[in-house]
């Protein structure tokens, strides 16, 4: 997408061939995604450059304690395989690539001093920017966030390479490479970018959005599923996912892409150009429904030999250990106590931006609504609230609110309701109720999360006798600044907080 340095880079492949690195911070497991820099690598490794590619372990660590020091080596083991797996898959040679773990220099005395060196010459406000788009963002960042970016640019020198690519996310880091690097006595470097490829739901696909991904090793059965739910909508190319992947992830990596229908529909059809099969969705003339189907047979076709490799007992043992499930507590046996107490923590709640389609009077309640509202799957929930007496109807339809999925489907008077629309309530009398709202620009199915929380599953489905919800709803509180949080930590969505519009300090239900 973008390219800093050009001039440099020209001059030095007049002389000899390009060193380059890519480096990924070990953190939460590799996504499909990853095929847009993999299939550059294997266009560089083409060019006769040579290729680096480094597992940043200490990264994974400073970055927040995405991966806990505990669990580093199991989880750069993993990304050694999976990373491997996926060049396998699309057909490049492993033996040209050099293969680096970040703490095989970064914790010798040199490196350190050198990290020592830059922050006597960094500000907090240039280290603070060069990782905003990389370090995870809270309200009381560690300093370990403020060193990332540092440590990433030292990476070019020790790694003795002319260019370091990266996502377009990167260049707040590569430029604060470019401005600090030459005060140490290192050359700068060339810079090149890739596009950023949309997740399923809209935003950015990540590793801590479970929704807007399709991790290497999901089964067949889940990478329908989450494909199913993706948005889609009819001639919509804006924010579309699916679309997305087909150019940033499909296209680059055969040069065509065949849309799969029945005869009846006009049969498969070849396109060699992304720019005509978005033209043809755009007119309609290709299905959400083809469309998907399509990517989901292409997509496996590129997943079965990462799922064949990953199928022997030693990497499913490094997968669960790298990445343990949170413990589930063990049933008590009939009279005894439970000695292991169930983790309730707000990562357990599915919790989701929601678009209200439509508002009607209960028929048979004239205290309650019915809502058919869009959470990114195939078909709209009907949500039961008792909003009319605070919130008229034509505030509702249309907007976007926050919805809670997984309580279990329960009817109310006579209309089984499929979820609830989390709203704002003020302490005193007279009682007044605001619905949530997500921040302006988010997408229907898009995940709300909590703050720090980012990371575990929701439970398919909340059990009533366990309380779950309740017993994390007792923290829920609206700030002074009018920001949704539970325990002091901020409901966020990836374009920023959840709020309400002026019940500070109101409790949420």
């Amino acid at each position: 997408q973008e390219v800093l340095g050009e001039d440099k880079l020209m001059a030095i492949l007049k002389e000899r061939e390009l060193k380059i690195y890519w480096g990924t911070a070990t953190t939460g497991k590799p996504h499909v995604a990853y095929f847009v820099p993999m299939s550059k690598i294997a266009d560089f490794l083409k060019a006769g450059c040579e290729v680096t590619i480094l597992f940043a372990d200490l990264h994974a660590y400073l970055d927040n304690m995405k991966a806990p020091w505990e669990l580093l080596e199991l989880r750069t083991r993993y990304y050694e395989h999976v990373i491997k797996a996926m060049l396998e898959s699309i057909g490049v040679p492993l033996e040209k690539l050099r293969f680096v773990r970040g703490t095989d220099y970064q914790l010798s005395k040199e490196y350190t001093l050198d990290v020592y060196r830059l922050s006597s010459v960094v500000t907090q406000h240039d280290a603070k920017k060069a990782g905003a788009e990389v370090v995870k963002q809270v309200e009381h960042p560690l300093l370990s966030g403020l060193l990332y970016p540092g440590l990433q640019a030292l990476d070019e020198g020790y790694l003795k390479v002319d260019a370091q690519f990266g996502g377009v996310d990167q260049r707040k880091i590569f430029t604060f490479a470019e401005k600090y690097l030459p005060s140490l006595g290192y050359a700068k470097r060339v810079h090149l970018m890739n596009p950023m490829v949309p997740g399923l739901t809209g935003s950015k696909m990540s590793s801590s959005e479970e929704d807007s991904k399709i991790d290497l090793l999901d089964r067949k059965e889940d990478v329908k599923k989450k494909l199913k739910k993706a948005f889609c909508e009819p001639g919509n190319v804006e924010n579309n996912g699916v679309l997305s992947f087909i150019k940033h992830v499909l296209f680059p990596l055969k040069s065509e892409f065949v849309v799969l229908r029945e005869e009846k529909w006009g049969g498969n059809k070849t396109y060699t150009s992304y720019e005509a099969l978005e033209k043809d969705f755009a007119e309609q003339v290709v299905h959400p429904g083809d469309l998907k189907n399509s990517v989901e047979v292409a997509l496996n076709k590129l997943l079965d030999p990462i799922r064949e490799k990953f199928n022997c007992p030693e990497l499913k043992k490094l997968s669960s250990a790298a990445y343990p499930t949170p413990s589930k507590a063990k049933p008590a046996e009939k009279g005894t106590k439970n000695s292991e107490p169930e983790d309730v923590i707000p990562s357990r709640l599915d919790i989701r931006v929601g678009k209200v389609l439509s508002v009607e009077k209960h028929p048979d309640a004239d205290s309650l609504y019915v809502e058919k509202i869009d959470v990114g799957e195939a078909e709209p929930r009907t949500v039961v609230s008792g909003l009319v007496q605070f919130v008229p109807k034509e505030q509702l339809q249309d907007r976007l609110v926050v919805l809670l999925c997984n309580l279990k489907p329960q009817k109310m008077r006579g209309v089984e309701s499929q979820g609830m629309v989390l709203c704002a309530s003020s302490v005193g009398e007279p009682r007044q109720v605001e619905p949530l709202d997500p921040p302006a620009g988010c997408c229907a199915g898009e995940r709300v999360y909590v703050e720090g929380y980012e990371g575990g599953e929701p439970d398919e489905e909340l059990k009533p006798k366990k309380k779950v919800f309740e017993k994390l709803q007792a923290d829920f509180r609206v700030s002074e600044d009018c920001v949704a949080q539970w325990k002091q930590r901020n409901f966020l969505t990836k374009l920023g907080t959840i709020s309400c519009k002026s019940l500070k300090g109101g409790s949420i239900s």
